[in-house]
């Protein structure tokens, strides 16, 4: 038997006290006038003998007494073979608050118990001793020391989040407050210890002492929508746009007819009702025709319950109102392309002469040709350059008469493969990618009927691989025609051949010219985002609108406005976000408090799958570090008692306590009933 206090064991001493007491007042003498005392004598022999029995009796319950509370106070125990603690205790608890937490248990939602759970945690610990309370949100406040009192008040206001932090970071979060104080070291984690959160390698930390608590219901079924995107780089008006939806089905159990709908512009699409098999994915198209430009807001939904917080997953994206080109020319052939560009809806083509340029215009172009130019100067060649990394379009018919030393210098700046030499036998296309973008989906099938450019002038690629582009058109005898490279954010198109039809039949052939330059033309160079996930630290990037001014972005919805975090990175901008945004949705973005944007925001769907690690694989996991024990269902039916018997032993002042008062009855009982 160990004691927590040692020092009260001085205590002891005062074991004198009720041996004083008996000593002095127990012997004295009462003197009693009798007239005759012969009767006397037979009785004073026999008290004089039970009077010295309870007298003893007495003196033996007065000095087990006073040893029991001696006792009680230095807090005996028993020891179980761990580490003892003594001091000030630093305790910090986590509390799993994400929507798993939903999940119920009894029709009680998990996060319930897990919140009693806390509190008892902290109840099985003193009122000098120091707690930090901590959840998902991860907000400044958590990362401080707190009284007991405050602790119990934190944990009341627990609520939901669609943050998710994998415990790992919990863990880190912890140990960094820990850094800051001295004494013991104690985490506990309150969880359902989700697959999807767990650390991959478990934890390594050993300066802290961390006990698992897994609040676990039976696993439900939960079907979510994974995520939507569209089969193209961009929607574009009055095209038949392929939006791809995935389900995933995150239970054991196969889910059968689940319907899957698109509401948009007010109005519910039925998109079809699918079977998806347990733990797998099952991928749905439906076609979006758009009727009109400007943002447009999407919601993909499917039923399901009772988990129902990823049901479902909104979208927002930017149909363009005009598809805005610039043509460079040095009095070259223009009129074809001029003729394409009038019989398009929504484009809007710009020539200028290669000696009147603007460069601070560039960025207002979604695409620009350089049209059979014979000399690129440096200038040209780094604007051009630096405007395909930031994000633009470039399409290159080299002139009759080109420079290829500076032709060469441009493409090696856009990190293409340079010309060769100049080749003036006649040659043919004879292969198409169908596979990229450009003319994917464009022929049912491409027969021999169809008729491909042919040239009388071309100039030969150098093979390298290192700069090696995608070939989109192809001569019979392997070189490519037309390629494409991506540089930076953008995308570079380089023809082989001068766009003039003196030496190139391209512009007669519409089969091939007008689907080329129209998808060229309306393709994304980045596919850009159409929702955001909801964490704790939100980043956004756009394109930078703002001119001169004081103005700023705005984020805004029906129930809160806020300003984020920007920082200008030329012609974009990133908005820092930070933890604002706490409800999915739609939220609008402002700049001088015109729509600049919309931004979609889903749940993370990390939560959606709702598999957990038992409380035996719990086990199995953390066998290899001492320093993590879980606490099972047996123990938490008394977590009070099990922390007490966990960081002390066993526990043995009560029982002294309750012999102190034992023995204080017994001696009311011997003074009060033990006759003399």
């Amino acid at each position: 038997m160990h004691f927590l206090y040692p020092y009260f064991l001085w205590a002891l001493a005062a074991l004198a006290i009720p041996v004083i007491i008996h000593l002095f007042y127990f012997r004295r003498f009462k003197k009693v006038y009798f007239t005759n005392v012969r009767f006397l004598k037979e009785i004073k022999e026999e008290t004089s003998s039970r009077n010295k029995l309870k007298n003893l009796l007495i003196l033996l319950a007065r000095l087990l007494a006073v040893a029991a509370l001696v006792l009680a106070f230095a807090q005996p125990f028993i020891p179980k073979g761990e580490t003892l603690k003594s001091g000030i205790n630093n305790v910090s608890v986590f509390v799993d608050n994400s929507y798993s937490m939903t999940a119920t248990r009894q029709d009680i939602p998990l996060l319930d118990y897990a919140k009693d759970k806390a509190r008892a945690v902290i109840g099985a610990y003193g009122e000098d001793d120091k707690f930090q309370v901590l959840t998902h949100d991860f907000e400044g406040r958590h990362q401080r020391w707190l009284s007991k009192e405050d602790a119990l008040s934190y944990i009341d206001e627990i609520q939901l989040t669609p943050v998710v932090q994998s415990l790992d970071k919990v863990v880190n979060r912890q140990h960094q407050l820990f850094e800051s104080t001295e004494g013991n070291r104690l985490s506990y984690l309150i969880s359902d210890f989700q697959k999807s959160i767990m650390p991959s390698e478990g934890w390594k930390d050993t300066t802290m002492e961390m006990s698992l608590l897994p609040i676990q219901s039976k696993q439900q079924k939960n079907i979510s929508v994974d995520s939507v995107w569209f089969d193209g780089p961009v929607p574009f008006l009055q095209q038949n746009n392929k939006l791809v939806i995935r389900i995933r089905n995150n239970s054991g159990e196969d889910a059968e007819q689940v319907k899957i709908s698109l509401h948009r512009d007010g109005q519910e699409k039925p998109v079809g009702v699918r079977d998806v098999p347990a733990g797998g994915t099952v991928t749905d198209t439906v076609s979006v025709t758009i009727e009109k430009t400007g943002w447009q807001e999407a919601v993909i939904n499917i039923s399901d319950y009772p988990i129902q917080f990823d049901d479902n997953y909104y979208i927002s994206f930017l149909v363009p109102d005009t598809i805005k080109v610039l043509m460079i020319n040095d009095g070259g052939e223009v009129r074809h392309l001029d003729a394409l560009f009038r019989g398009l809806k929504n484009f809007s083509m710009t020539s200028q002469n290669v000696n009147q340029l603007q460069y601070q215009q560039f960025p207002a172009y979604d695409l620009i040709i350089l049209n059979d130019l014979n000399t690129l100067t440096s200038g040209l060649s780094t604007e051009i350059s630096q405007f395909v990394r930031n994000g633009g379009k470039v399409l290159v018919f080299p002139g009759q008469n080109a420079d290829l030393n500076n032709y060469n210098h441009f493409l090696s700046l856009a990190g293409a493969v340079p010309f060769d030499n100049a080749n003036k036998n006649p040659r043919e296309v004879a292969a198409i990618n169908t596979d990229e973008y450009v003319f994917s989906e464009v022929y049912v099938r491409t027969s021999q009927n169809l008729k491909l450019p042919k040239v009388q002038l071309s100039y030969n690629v150098r093979s390298s691989g290192s700069h090696a582009g995608e070939s989109l058109l192809s001569f019979r005898d392997g070189d490519p025609f037309l390629s494409k490279y991506r540089s930076g954010d953008g995308q570079l198109y380089v023809c082989a051949s001068p766009l003039n039809p003196d030496v190139n039949d391209l512009v007669f052939n519409a089969e091939i010219f007008v689907p080329m330059i129209f998808k060229i033309a309306i393709s994304a160079t980045k596919q850009k985002k159409i929702s955001h996930t909801i964490t704790n630290n939100v980043i956004v990037e756009t394109d930078n609108l703002r001119k001169a001014g004081d103005y700023v972005y705005k984020v805004k919805n029906d129930r809160m406005e806020f300003i984020p975090g920007q920082i200008p990175n030329g012609n974009k901008i990133t908005l820092d976000l930070d933890n604002q945004i706490k409800t999915a949705g739609f939220y609008d973005l402002l700049l001088d408090d015109q729509l600049a944007g919309k931004l979609a925001f889903n749940y993370d769907r990390r939560e959606s799958d709702m598999s957990v690690y038992e409380e035996s694989q719990l086990i199995h996991i953390t066998a290899a570090n001492s320093k993590v024990k879980v606490m099972g269902e047996t123990l938490q039916a008394n977590i009070e008692g099990s922390i007490i018997e966990k960081d002390q032993g066993i526990v043995l002042w009560k029982w002294f306590v309750i012999l102190a008062l034992i023995f204080l009855l017994a001696e009311t009982i011997l003074i009060r009933f033990f006759k003399s």
